[in-house]
This record gives structure tokens, C-alpha cells and sequence, in this order.
């Protein structure tokens, strides 16, 4: 048997592609679906979201991107959510009925593509380098104008000098996909204990499965194989290089719709983001803070989203606060998820993929199966040394 250890997005879908796949699975985790995958935005932008310095992780992202269309139509049908099918008029991540009926149906899966814009001159500039660097490395991506900017979404503040946009770009509700993938697994009955890790189990120098924390003495779980994914609380577990990042988001309502993609910007120094749902929900984030395993939500980090917030789209300050949350990424020295094989028999990692946890999880549950042996070189434990 294997048993997964952590219920965020990665860790459910790592559960529930083994159990697609005839494997008997156990997933362990005190309150799934609540942790960052609850806070996530749920951006699917492998081409907006590219630096310098990370063509691997770019790889890795454009990787599982392709695979999110079966993998939304095939947890749709799983988790029995009720289908729409009919030809998407957008195109965008592949206009089959499969997906359309998992974005109508619950997982509000989007392909409209991220708008990034500038304000100033040296903003401008810093985007054209960035566009040039993209069509280097033959990335889909379009130079607008301010007024082309704005004519895609007018809500944007008449400062908007320009942009890019990355109309390959995706986004889904996390919060949809975690229950969605909850509901997957109760009906393919692989139980999922509500309990924390306390330790895991060895025999000699192999991992045998895990010690729980319950109410009443001692409780363990033998397992063939463990799949550490318990994000930025993995290092308590195994010797393994991770940290946790705080964000904070803010969700806001409107009656419809404020924007019809995602857009993202730099204000005084700092990134924002701005993700609409298919109800009228805003997401604005996110935060990066290095305070170790600090989950308060503060008057200063809200005030820092909603100011951003305003200068990119002006009309936010008039929507309804709907929620706040801070949630903990799981950050790793060379901003790189950790995946596969940790060097102890018994044990595999799955961990430490920052903000790219949701965008990530198809792929991530692959490669835990044995796929894409040559994209799991980027990820490999492999390239830390004294993981146990």
C-alpha cells in the first residue's frame, strides 16, 4: 500500500492518480484541503509567471500545463460533477467537452491568459526585455499598447503604459479542485485519515510507514511506500530542504465580474495579481513573507494588496471584502519542487513547490507514478545531498 501524507492539492492528487491507477492508497492528513491550496490563487501561467533564472521550473510548468485539460475532465467525471458538454467557444487549453464540462461544472477552469502591465517608462522597458527573453525561448506572448490594454480590459487604470500577454495562461478555483478531488476519493473509497504525522516508522534504513498524533496513546500505519507531501511542514518529517513562505491573500465579490482575465503588474516594487472567478470573486495577492510558520493575517499586508490592487484596476476599493487568508508555500533553495525517490527505500518526496503547488500537481502525480523521467531530473532529491 501506499500512503500520502498531506491532503493539499498535490498530495490529493497524487492519492487519487494511484488509486486511478489500481494501487491501494491511503491518504493522512489532520485537516485536508485547508492549508495553502486554500489560500491559492490557482494561476496556471507557466509564460507569465517566467524569470531569467528559472527555464527549468519554466519546463515543469508548461509540462503540466498540457496536461490539465484531461486531468480537470477526468477528475470532473471522478468526482461526479454533472457535464456541459459542447464545443468552448474560447479554445484555450483545448476545446473538447471533457474540460468544458469541468469548468462549468465546479472547477471554474479558465483559458483566457494573464495580462502583465507597466506603468512608467522603466516599467515598459523592463517588460520589452522580458518579452524579448520569452520570444528567445519561443514563448507565446504579445507586446500591447496601453490603449490595447485597456481595450481587453477596460477596468484598468488609464496609467497602463503597455503590457504582454500570455494567452496560453490558465487558472482554476483550488478550493474547487481540492473538493473536487476529496469527493474522487471517497468514491473510489481510499480512506483518508483526519490525523497528523508525528514521526516515520523505520526498519533499519527503510521507511515502513508512519506514527500518528491521536487523542487516546499511539496509533501507526504500515505502508509498502510513503509519499511525503506535507509542503512546508515536510522538513519535520524527513531531511528535507524546505521552508515555509507566508501569503496572504484577499478575495473580493462584485455582482459581476471585474476583469475577464487574469492581470498582474509591479506597484512600488512589489508584484500583485488579480485572478476573477466565473461568480464575480477577485483574488488579489500575494504577500512573500519569510516569518517562518506565521499564518496571522495583518492589517499591514491587506493594506499593501489593496493599495497595489488599486493602482492596476481602480475599481476594487468598491468591492466586498469576501475573505482574507494567510497560507504557508513551501519554498526550496533553488525555488524548484522537490520529486521522486528520496535516497531511503520506502520513502518518496513530493514538496517544495512554492507557488506553483497547483499549477504543478498533474505533473507532480505523474512523475510519483514513474512518467517523464526526463522532466523529473529538474525535481530529483537527487541534487541535495542528506535526504533521509
Amino acid at each position: 500500500m501506499d500512503l500520502v501524507v498531506g491532503g493539499g492539492v498535490v498530495g490529493l492528487s497524487i492519492a487519487w492518480r494511484l488509486a486511478r491507477s489500481g494501487r491501494p492508497v491511503t491518504l493522512v492528513d489532520p485537516a485536508p484541503a485547508s492549508g495553502a491550496s486554500h489560500a491559492a490563487a490557482g494561476m496556471l501561467a507557466p509564460v507569465s509567471e517566467v524569470s531569467y533564472t528559472e527555464e527549468p521550473l519554466l519546463r515543469l510548468g508548461v509540462a503540466s500545463l498540457a496536461r490539465w485539460p484531461s486531468f480537470a475532465a477526468e477528475l470532473a467525471a471522478d468526482a461526479g460533477l454533472s457535464a456541459d458538454a459542447g464545443p468552448d467557444p474560447r479554445g484555450g487549453l483545448g476545446a473538447d467537452g471533457g474540460l468544458l464540462a469541468a469548468a462549468r461544472a465546479g472547477l471554474d477552469l479558465r483559458a483566457d491568459g494573464t495580462l502583465d502591465v507597466a506603468f512608467g517608462a522603466d516599467d515598459l522597458a523592463a517588460l520589452g526585455e522580458l518579452a524579448a527573453f520569452m520570444e528567445k525561448l519561443g514563448l507565446p506572448v504579445e507586446r500591447l499598447t496601453g490603449r490595447e490594454c485597456r481595450r481587453l480590459e477596460p477596468m484598468l487604470a488609464p496609467s497602463v503604459r503597455g503590457g504582454l500577454l500570455a494567452r496560453t495562461d490558465a487558472w482554476v478555483d483550488p478550493r474547487r479542485v481540492t473538493a473536487a478531488l476529496l469527493a474522487a476519493l471517497e468514491r473510489r473509497g481510499v480512506p483518508v485519515v483526519r490525523a497528523r504525522v508525528s514521526e516515520l516508522l523505520r526498519e533499519g534504513d527503510r521507511v515502513t510507514g508512519v506514527r500518528l498524533e491521536p487523542a487516546t496513546g499511539p496509533r501507526e500505519i504500515a505502508a509498502e511506500r510513503v509519499v511525503l507531501a506535507a509542503g512546508a511542514w515536510s522538513g519535520g518529517l524527513a531531511d528535507v530542504p524546505v521552508r515555509p513562505v507566508k501569503g496572504q491573500i484577499m478575495r473580493l465579490r462584485a455582482a459581476q465580474p471585474l476583469l475577464g482575465r487574469c492581470v498582474r503588474g509591479t506597484v512600488h516594487g512589489t508584484p500583485v495579481y488579480l485572478v476573477p472567478r466565473g461568480d464575480g470573486e477577485l483574488v488579489v495577492g500575494a504577500t512573500q513573507e519569510e516569518l517562518g510558520f506565521d499564518t496571522r493575517v495583518t492589517a499591514g499586508g491587506l493594506y499593501e494588496l489593496l493599495r497595489d490592487a488599486r493602482e492596476l484596476v481602480p475599481g476594487v476599493t468598491e468591492l466586498e471584502v469576501a475573505d482574507v487568508v494567510a497560507g504557508l508555500r513551501p519554498g526550496t533553495p533553488d525555488n524548484l519542487p522537490i520529486v521522486g525517490p528520496s535516497g531511503t527505500p520506502g520513502l518518496t518526496l513530493a514538496t517544495g513547490h512554492h507557488r506553483g503547488g497547483v499549477l504543478l500537481a498533474p505533473l507532480t502525480a505523474a512523475i510519483v507514478q514513474g512518467e517523464e523521467a526526463d522532466l523529473a531530473t529538474f525535481c530529483s532529491p537527487a541534487r541535495f545531498r542528506d535526504i533521509s
